[in-house]
């Protein structure tokens, strides 16, 4: 399959996104047929450089490519400043110009950080994404945003920054842990919850297969969360508006993150946000108990949870909480649903009801 997103006015920012299994043993013939790029720098974990990175090396130096393969170390902590800074002087000592791209092999931490190495480095050079996991697939890897965390919120130094393309592959995700597929699952709920009500039914009908990976329900997936996001950001490129509505359970998602100092996996932050912040919509009088109860049971019968744990520091959330990207000087805002598959952008919820909601959903304590 194949999705394009058109962007740009005054310059094109268009790209394709390739879904297809058995896609990644083609990719350097893929990559053969871009932009006559000249060197290739693919940054990657050493996770991934072991499963899937060390073999693109070798077939794109068989197919005569001038590759570089960079590692770091796997997981949110490594999407610093610091990383950051050692991989765009190591590009700049490999003499990086103007035809190299940068390939992003791996889940959404090399995705988001090798994005903004490619828009830092000589003012903004091409990358493409090819996502090694289930998140990353469906989320991170579409729709340009690149950057790093600070140490007071998830992705508070970053830019917009939109890939040559994307290359998906279903087939990758086999080698994917149980706790990583899940991740992904999440946000596919999310985006099924914020907007789609007919692909939310589908996923109802559907658990079983999913639970169990089958390839064909998955590449489904795959295809329609892409899909809905890619049409979300092709109309709202830069998050003015519309394309808020993605972030569905990631104020709370994104604050449980930074308070457990990232050992929190994103879609488990996220599906726990998804289901508190619903309930701050019943709480709220804007959405119906039942849809409520349909949401949450869905993300249970995922194997998601929808109750944050104990132990959580309530005044490290806090701070994470006014620090979110989408406060302002009034507060921090929601995006809430309303119905399954609809949402309202722009929520101020009352402190009092947010005590109340997370004292229900939660037994954080203060240290």
């Amino acid at each position: 399959m194949r999705i394009r997103i058109r962007l740009g006015h005054s310059r094109d920012r268009s790209y394709t996104i390739i879904i297809r299994p058995g896609l990644f043993k083609d990719l350097s013939g893929l990559l053969a047929k871009g932009g006559g790029w000249k060197r290739l720098f693919i940054i990657t974990d050493s996770t991934v450089a072991r499963l899937y990175g060390n073999s693109l090396f070798r077939a794109l130096q068989r197919n005569r490519w001038d590759a570089v393969l960079l590692t770091i170390p796997p997981g949110e902590r490594s999407k610093n400043p610091q990383t950051l800074l050692r991989l765009q002087s190591k590009l700049l000592d490999e003499r990086v110009n103007r035809d190299s791209l940068v390939v992003a092999l791996g889940g959404g931490v090399i995705g988001d950080l090798a994005g903004f190495v490619a828009a830092t480095v000589l003012r903004g050079i091409q990358y493409v994404q090819v996502p090694t996991t289930l998140l990353a697939q469906v989320d991170s890897s579409v729709g340009g945003k690149v950057g790093v965390d600070h140490r007071l919120g998830k992705n508070m130094i970053g830019a917009f920054h939109q890939p040559s393309a994307v290359f998906i592959d279903p087939v990758l995700l086999r080698t994917l842990p149980d706790v990583e597929y899940r991740n992904g699952i999440a946000e596919i709920v999310k985006i099924a919850a914020g907007l789609d009500r007919s692909f939310f039914s589908f996923l109802e009908r559907n658990v079983s297969l999913i639970n169990v990976r089958d390839v064909r329900v998955v590449s489904i997936l795959i295809a329609r969360a892409v899909g809905l996001k890619a049409a979300v950001v092709a109309r709202d490129e830069f998050e003015q508006g519309l394309r808020k509505v993605l972030n569905l359970g990631h104020t709370i998602g994104h604050a449980l993150e930074a308070a457990t100092g990232y050992s929190m996996k994103h879609g488990l932050g996220v599906s726990m946000g998804v289901a508190t912040e619903a309930k701050l919509a019943v709480r709220l009088g804007m959405m119906k108990e039942q849809e409520c109860v349909r949401l949450t049971t869905l993300l249970s019968n995922l194997g998601l949870p929808v109750r944050i744990p104990r132990g959580v520091n309530a005044k490290k959330f806090a701070t994470a909480l006014a620090h979110d990207k989408k406060s302002d000087s009034l507060g921090t805002t929601f995006v809430l649903p309303t119905r399954i598959g609809k949402c309202v952008i722009g929520a101020r919820v009352p402190r009092s009801v947010l005590r109340d909601v997370m004292g229900n959903s939660t037994a954080t304590t203060s240290r």
